[in-house]
C-alpha cells in the first residue's frame, strides 16, 4: 500500500499525531510519501519511515506554483491508493486524480468547506468536527477517526534540574502558546497554590506575556519554560499531574500522552475532553478559565494520593479501549483501501 501525506503544519499536537500516525503505518508496511515545510523539528521522527519532500507552498513563493504542477504528475506516475491532506492547506494541493482516495484530515472545527471541492472523505479526530462538517453542507464521505499516542513508559527528567526537589508537587503542560491554551490560567492557579511546580513546554506569541506574568505573580522561581521538547513524555512522567486548561480544544493529544505516563490529568470542559472524558473518573474537569477550581483540583491531588492514582488508572484504562496504536491504523488502512 502507499500513501502520500500533504502536511503544512508547524509544530503542535497535531503534528505530533502525524509522527505517530506515519510510525505506525509505517510498521505496517505502508510506503509513504510526506510533503511538509522546511526545518521542522519532527522531521527526524518521520524520516525513517517516508520519502520527505520539503516545501513552503506559501503564496509569492515559486513552489505556489510549481508545487501543483509536481504532485499532480507524482501522484499520477506513482499511483498511491490515498491521498491524505492534513488541514485546509494540505487539501489546498491536492491534485484532481480519480484513480487515489482523495482524503482531508480535520483536527478543528472548519469555518467553510471552500477548499475541499477535490475532496472524496473527511476525515474527524471527534464527533463534534464531523457535526460541524455536515452543517456546513458537506454531502460526501465523513468518516470519525480519532488519535492515538505511544503508550511505552519512558525514563522521567531529573526533577532537580528544572528546580524541583523529590517532594515538590509538579504540575506539567504544552502547547503553543496562543490565548486559547489558557497557559495564563495555570500561572494564576500556581500563584494560589505554594507548593506547585509548573513546568510550561511549548512557545509562541504569548511567551513573553507569559514571563512577566509569572513575575507580577511572584511565582516565577516555581514556573519553569521548557520550550519546544522533541520528546514531551520524560518531562510528563518527572510531573505529579498534567493539566490542559485550554477554552477550545477539539480533542487534546496531550492529555492522551499524560495517561500514556500514568499521569491523573486536570482539564476543562472544552469541546474534546467534555466528549472522551469522565469527572472523577479518568480526569479532573474544572470550568474554562476557572484558575481557582484549577489550583483546587491540584491541591485534591496532592492531598489524597489514593484518589491521584484512581484517576490517573481511569484514563490509563480509556486510553487502552478507545485510543490503541492498533485500532486507529486499522481504521486509517481500511480507509486508505477503499474506492473514491
Amino acid at each position: 500500500m502507499k500513501v502520500f501525506h500533504f502536511h503544512f503544519g508547524k509544530d503542535g499536537g497535531a503534528e505530533r499525531f502525524f509522527t505517530h500516525l506515519v510510525g505506525g503505518l509505517s510498521e505496517r508496511g505502508v510506503e509513504q510519501t510526506a510533503v511538509i515545510r522546511p526545518k521542522r523539528l519532527w522531521k527526524p521522527s518521520i524520516a525513517p519511515h517516508a520519502t520527505i519532500i520539503e516545501s513552503h507552498f506559501r503564496d509569492l513563493s515559486i513552489d505556489k506554483v510549481l508545487l501543483p504542477i509536481r504532485m499532480k504528475y507524482r501522484v499520477a506516475r506513482e499511483k498511491p491508493d490515498a491521498v491524505l491532506a492534513w488541514m485546509p492547506k494540505g487539501a489546498k494541493l491536492m491534485p484532481n486524480d480519480l484513480n487515489t482516495h482523495k482524503i482531508a484530515r480535520l483536527g478543528d472545527y472548519p469555518l467553510r468547506l471552500k477548499y475541499f471541492d477535490r475532496i472524496d472523505t473527511l476525515v474527524c479526530n471527534a464527533p463534534g468536527i464531523a457535526e460541524r462538517v455536515r452543517d456546513l453542507g458537506w454531502t460526501r464521505n465523513v468518516e470519525v477517526i480519532t488519535n492515538f499516542t505511544p503508550a511505552e513508559r519512558v525514563e522521567p527528567v531529573d526533577r532537580s534540574a528544572y528546580g524541583a526537589g523529590p517532594d515538590d508537587f509538579v504540575v506539567s503542560t504544552m502547547g503553543r502558546f496562543v490565548p486559547r491554551k489558557g497557559f495564563d490560567v495555570l500561572i494564576d492557579a500556581a500563584a494560589m497554590t505554594p507548593s506547585m511546580h509548573l513546568w510550561i513546554m511549548g512557545d509562541g506569541e504569548l511567551a513573553d506575556d507569559l514571563k512577566a506574568q509569572a513575575r507580577e505573580r511572584c511565582v516565577e522561581d516555581r514556573v519553569r519554560f521548557l520550550g519546544w521538547q522533541a520528546d514531551t513524555r520524560p518531562f510528563v512522567a518527572a510531573s505529579d499531574v498534567f493539566a490542559m486548561a485550554s477554552s477550545h480544544e477539539p480533542l487534546g493529544n496531550v492529555a492522551l500522552e499524560a495517561w500514556a505516563q500514568g499521569k491523573p490529568v486536570v482539564s476543562t470542559r472544552s469541546e474534546g475532553p467534555s466528549w472522551f472524558m469522565t469527572d472523577e473518573s479518568d480526569a479532573l474537569m474544572v470550568d474554562i478559565g476557572d484558575a481557582e477550581g484549577f489550583a483546587k483540583a491540584f491541591q485534591r491531588l496532592q492531598d489524597d494520593q489514593e484518589l491521584s492514582a484512581s484517576i490517573a488508572a481511569g484514563g490509563v484504562a480509556t486510553l487502552a479501549e478507545r485510543f490503541s496504536k492498533d485500532a486507529i491504523c486499522d481504521q486509517y488502512i481500511r480507509l486508505f483501501q477503499e474506492k473514491p
